[in-house]
């Protein structure tokens, strides 16, 4: 039989047995063609590759993931998956259609067709995330008839607003997820559902969310397992004492591995999925049910048929990998053809196009003064009671605590307390809204961090000890037409430029993984305690994620879905 290519001596992962088999590998037309015994007396192949008794297992699957978390282009995001194995990504767009709405979503379609990677998109479900917030753009269903349309489309994205799921049966998402379920059956509908249980949680099921990609606990994991629901297991859920769970309880058919959001320097360091499969095998999972959690169930869960498994007629992506538990890839390749040789020099992707004039002018902000981080108060002078949001290190959740603040002439004194001005700054031009807070805990103690990378709205986000710090962060990222600034006793410490809309670099990632690194050690410099500084402060804003966040509508309290005053 006449093949393209034909792979001779390799342990071949076979997902029946979640074993390996020795074996030979013949591909046609970038498929896989024939697994087994017979070599190259039965086959005449343009290219023969020494297996030399590698593992040979698919190509890795992601299949919940943003690349803007990684704040750069979809080519840019395609060429740092490829020497980590994987080959295939669904990519949830809503922070560009928060920013965009559906032309953001069509413009990163455009920028990922001719990508190595295959890069599929769920439809943001929750463009704004809330009522709560302004956003630039806004999803709904005529928005969604149309999207429906694009072929890389495969689900609809992470319904984010579970509180109007449960509670408001005529709310526009649940008029979403019931206009999918009708119209396109065939759509998966991911979900995002932190800390629910019992009722409420059965509740969200039966309205047709059947994922969960948040953070997990075994008690949370083991009912929605049982509810069946699938699992997304991603880092922050992965400690020895869940992993050991998932080992021993048989239920690899109920979850997978993703990363949702990957910092450009934990990317270029670190690694992508493949750190999550070796992360699982250092922490007592086996190789080969680590292997099944980043390729077999991803799959299935999107109901990608065409990949996932080396077998005759799937896709062949592929890896070859000499030491399971190290999980060092040797080689890739995608459709049947090498894209990665870690013997070789990687070549960058072909130059990518650009995104229309638009997208480079979205920061609509006039230059802020030192009144716009005031907090008026009715009182003359005295002390009021605030509330206060608390970050904790290892989460992104935060606490929300009451403390008492001295005013003066009608000013609250924000700059002598313990605390911190936190303060959003509405972007689009739409309708000029300001909030401010306060933010304690495990933040800065010093200086002040502005950006417009600010989960999942993307308005001007600030947190401050004082107004001069706090004025030259924000004014460098509005004359730049958005980034990540760190500043400190009137100088930047650290800048990151983020002009598409806001929120991504058109820079290699390298060079965005090395500024992403610095504006990591100016926040630490200014006493930020966290495992994620980066992903703690943008979701300061994230009015999904409990306890206490804060939108350009004010303080928001998450689980009542309601604005609460800072001053009670």
């Amino acid at each position: 039989m006449q093949t393209d290519l034909l792979i001779s001596d390799v342990l071949v992962y076979s997902h029946t047995l979640k074993s390996f088999v020795h074996g030979n590998v013949a591909v046609l037309n970038g498929k896989f063609l024939y697994i087994g015994e017979k070599g190259k007396e039965s086959f005449q192949a343009n290219e023969v590759v020494a297996g030399q008794d590698r593992y040979m297992i698919p190509g890795l699957i992601d299949i919940h993931l943003h690349i803007e978390s990684t704040m750069v282009t979809p080519p840019t995001f395609s060429h740092g998956l490829i020497p980590n194995g994987v080959t295939t990504i669904v990519a949830d767009p809503h922070e560009m259609a928060n920013v965009f709405g559906m032309k953001g979503i069509q413009e990163m379609i455009r920028m990922s067709k001719d990508c190595v990677a295959d890069i599929f998109y769920g439809i943001p479900s929750s463009v704004p995330a809330t009522t709560l917030e302004t956003t630039g753009g806004v999803i709904g269903i005529s928005e969604i008839d149309e999207l429906v349309k694009e072929k890389q489309v495969i689900c609809l994205g992470e319904v984010m607003d579970y509180a109007k799921v449960i509670s408001e049966p005529n709310s526009k998402i649940n008029q979403i997820v019931r206009h999918v379920k009708e119209n396109y059956p065939h759509l998966p509908i991911e979900g995002h559902c932190p800390k629910l249980m019992d009722v409420e949680l059965s509740s969200f099921i039966f309205a047709g969310i059947d994922s969960d990609h948040t953070q997990q606990t075994i008690a949370g994991m083991n009912e929605r397992m049982r509810l069946n629901m699938f699992i997304e297991l991603q880092e922050k859920s992965m400690n020895k004492e869940i992993i050991q769970y998932l080992a021993e309880q048989n239920r690899g058919e109920y979850f997978c591995f993703v990363t949702d959001d990957v910092m450009p320097d934990s990317f270029v360091e670190k690694g992508h999925l493949n750190h999550l499969v070796k992360k699982a095998i250092l922490l007592g999972l086996r190789p080969e049910d680590a292997i099944y959690a980043s390729t077999v169930t991803p799959a299935k869960r999107m109901r990608m048929y065409d990949r996932g498994l080396i077998a005759p007629n799937k896709i062949a992506d592929f890896l070859l990998i000499e030491n399971l538990e190290k999980f060092d890839i040797q080689q890739v390749y995608k459709n049947g053809q090498k894209v990665f040789d870690q013997t070789q020099t990687y070549k960058k992707e072909k130059p990518m196009t650009t995104f229309p004039d638009e997208f480079y002018q979205s920061i609509k902000i006039p230059s802020l003064t030192l009144e716009d981080f005031t907090i008026h108060t009715h009182a003359e002078r005295g002390k009021v009671a605030c509330r206060v949001m608390v970050v904790s290190d290892g989460t992104t959740f935060t606490k929300e605590v009451v403390d008492l603040l001295q005013v003066k002439d009608k000013q609250l004194q924000w700059e002598e307390s313990k605390h911190c001005l936190v303060g959003v700054f509405e972007r689009y031009g739409i309708n000029g809204n300001k909030a401010l807070g306060l933010v304690s805990g495990d933040t800065i103690k010093k200086g002040a961090i502005a950006s417009t990378y600010s989960h999942d709205n993307h308005n001007l986000l600030v947190v401050a000890k004082n107004k001069k710090d706090a004025q030259l962060a924000a004014n460098t990222i509005i004359e730049n037409q958005g980034g990540f600034c760190i500043a400190e006793d009137g100088k930047v410490l650290s800048f990151l430029k983020l002009p598409v809309g806001g929120i991504l670099s058109e820079a290699p990632l390298d060079q965005v993984a090395r500024e992403m690194k610095e504006l990591r050690k100016a926040m630490e410099s200014l006493g930020y305690k966290h495992y994620n500084p980066i992903m703690s402060f943008s979701t300061h804003s994230l009015p999904v994620s409990p306890e206490l966040k804060i939108t350009d509508l004010g303080l928001v309290k998450v689980n009542e879905s309601e604005i609460v005053p800072l001053i009670i």
